[in-house]
């Protein structure tokens, strides 16, 4: 869900590199679509209820409001599935799947069996893929229908999800899986659907964004915090009780939505100046074909607008933001790699070949250590009581490990060469599994405080290096397919699963190691492609910036007294 990490107000101001002079001037102006499916060049005509507005047209308190909301709802529904880990301990004291254990294992007094156990996290498994595979809808209806649409949509499939989990237990058919998959998909509709919302102050966008992506990665904390309330009533507080007061949140979610949210996203910094460029331009067409009054009332309208947009973007044509924008694309070293290229020719590119894969084994990674965290570290460490608390710090410090995570991942990735962040990406994740394969606490707790800061800096690595490589126009499409083959990829979980239990007796190293193998192998091949590719970039734009720079003659060179 790292999508919103990077990519402030949805655009870009900076032109695609050797940009045939030929192209439309208004692609500045063209904000980043969501949607997977590939689009004309030119955007497409929209109805009138689906035009983007100025948040110049909007109330300041109003605005205000709707970030504040927007941040509390995302605060409890965008992600809480992810806390999984937390309400794990729950369903299996609640005994969710246990008739799905042999006599035998009853009769040993298991905590989990077999079967059980796979079930369990198939639910978690799902919910991810369902997650992941949902960007490719949600950036389609967002594109055409707005984020009002998909907030109450959002709302919607928590509900019913909140309802299939509290009565699952009276329920003919399997009610978990498909609650916790509704939950899932519920979280990404609400959630990217807010992302527009930092358009309404385009100065403090990157803060917006970070609220945003904060309450994302602290809603993880919710199941969390019901298990503390479930221990401490002593089981009476059960999943019933729980999900049946949680259907607050998503009739929040819909009455904010019909009466405070917008309906369309709010205009880009590009579609601002757009429109003071366009009032300019209407003002000297029309100032020779109105009386003089009319004359004066138009100027003083279109003045006013132009004030307030102003105001919104620190300038009137957006010059600052556009020379920050340049200064960190120098800075990446391979922006611009793949701009102008088809989708096709983007996908079967190297540079998506590589980071998909990348992204699919690490994917896997974080969600196969979330739903198995407390089995991995009872082997491990050969103790339950011990487990129980690596289990306990997880479940804190996952929110905790995001919200302060996060301002530091946004310098680096602004402040240092892709090259350098892939790199550090690969390293660090290499650190994490080899600490995974330790019997040792020190080493599991170090796993898990390293493990809490990767993840959101590799989701938002990911994010980064398609907005930079690939390019916005294709943005939506390449971004989501990626997000996509990773999620269903993550289907191999049971798989791992099964090798688990089944072939390596309950030891989860020898599936680490798999793991941890191949994504250093294709992490290094990763950095290794980049790091060449960042030098040819860097030779081919001094080349191309020698051909282009004009012959300076010294003063006096052609003075008659020295020939």
């Amino acid at each position: 869900m790292s999508l919103l990490e990077r990519v402030t107000s949805f655009e870009s101001l900076v032109p695609e590199r050797r940009r045939s002079p030929s192209e439309s001037p208004s692609a500045r102006d063209r904000k980043l679509s969501f949607s997977p499916l590939p689009e004309s060049w030119d955007p497409p005509v929209v109805t009138e209820g689906q035009q983007p507005i100025g948040a110049f047209e909007v109330p300041y308190a109003k605005r205000v409001w709707q970030v504040v909301v927007a941040v509390i709802y995302c605060l409890f529904a965008a992600g809480i599935v992810f806390g999984y880990a937390a309400i794990k301990p729950v369903l299996i004291r609640e005994e969710v799947y246990r008739n799905l254990c042999t006599p035998d294992e009853i009769k040993r007094g298991v905590r989990t069996c077999y079967e059980q156990e796979i079930h369990l996290n198939l639910m978690f498994t799902i919910a991810a893929v369902g997650t992941n595979v949902a960007a490719l809808p949600i950036g389609h209806i967002l594109d055409t229908y707005g984020p009002r649409v998909c907030g109450i949509i959002g709302s919607f499939l928590l509900s019913i999800g909140s309802l299939l989990f509290a009565f699952a237990w009276q329920l003919p058919f399997d009610g978990y899986i498909p609650g916790y998959l509704f939950l899932a998909l519920g979280g990404p509709f609400v959630f990217i659907s807010s992302f527009q919302l930092s358009n309404a102050f385009p100065k403090h966008s990157g803060l917006i964004l970070a609220l945003l992506t904060g309450a994302f990665d602290s809603s993880s904390a919710l199941f969390l915090i019901y298990r503390i309330i479930y221990q401490w009533s002593n089981g009476t507080f059960w999943p019933k009780k729980f999900f049946l007061l949680y259907l607050v949140v998503p009739v929040f979610i819909l009455v904010v939505q019909i009466f405070l949210m917008p309906q369309a996203s709010y205009k880009t910094i590009g579609e601002l100046v757009k429109t003071v460029e366009e009032a300019d331009d209407i003002y000297d067409d029309q100032i020779d074909e109105s009386t003089a009054l009319l004359r004066d009332e138009r100027r003083q309208h279109r003045q006013s607008i132009v004030s307030e947009i102003t105001d919104l973007i620190g300038s009137k044509s957006g010059v600052t933001h556009l020379k920050k924008e340049e200064k960190k694309n120098a800075i990446s070293g391979i922006w611009g790699a793949m701009h102008g290229k088809t989708v096709r020719e983007q996908i079967t590119s190297p540079w998506f070949i590589l980071i998909t894969l990348f992204t699919v084994i690490q994917m896997t990674r974080i969600n196969f250590f979330v739903a198995t965290i407390r089995k991995q570290y009872e082997v491990l460490l050969g103790s339950y009581d011990a487990a129980v608390e690596i289990n306990t710090f997880f479940d804190i410090a996952l929110p905790l490990g995001g919200l302060l995570a996060i301002p530091f991942i946004g310098v680096v990735l602004d402040h240092t060469s892709t090259f350098f962040v892939l790199s550090a990406l690969v390293t660090i994740a290499t650190t994490i599994g080899v600490l995974g394969c330790l019997p040792y606490t020190w080493a599991a707790y170090s796993n898990v405080c390293l493990f809490v800061v990767y993840r959101p800096f590799y989701y938002t690595t990911v994010s980064d290096f398609s907005a930079k490589v690939f390019g916005f126009r294709t943005f939506g499409t390449v971004y989501g397919f990626i997000i996509c083959l990773a999620g269903l990829f993550n289907f191999t979980q049971s798989g791992l699963d099964a090798a688990t239990h089944k072939i390596f007796n309950g030891n989860p190293v020898p599936v680490n190691i798999i793991l941890l193998s191949a994504a250093l192998v294709v992490g290094t091949a990763l950095c290794a492609f980049v790091g060449y590719r960042a030098y040819q970039m860097r030779r081919e734009n001094l080349v191309h910036e020698a051909e282009w720079t004009r012959e300076t003659i010294m003063p006096g060179a052609q003075s008659p007294e020295r020939l």
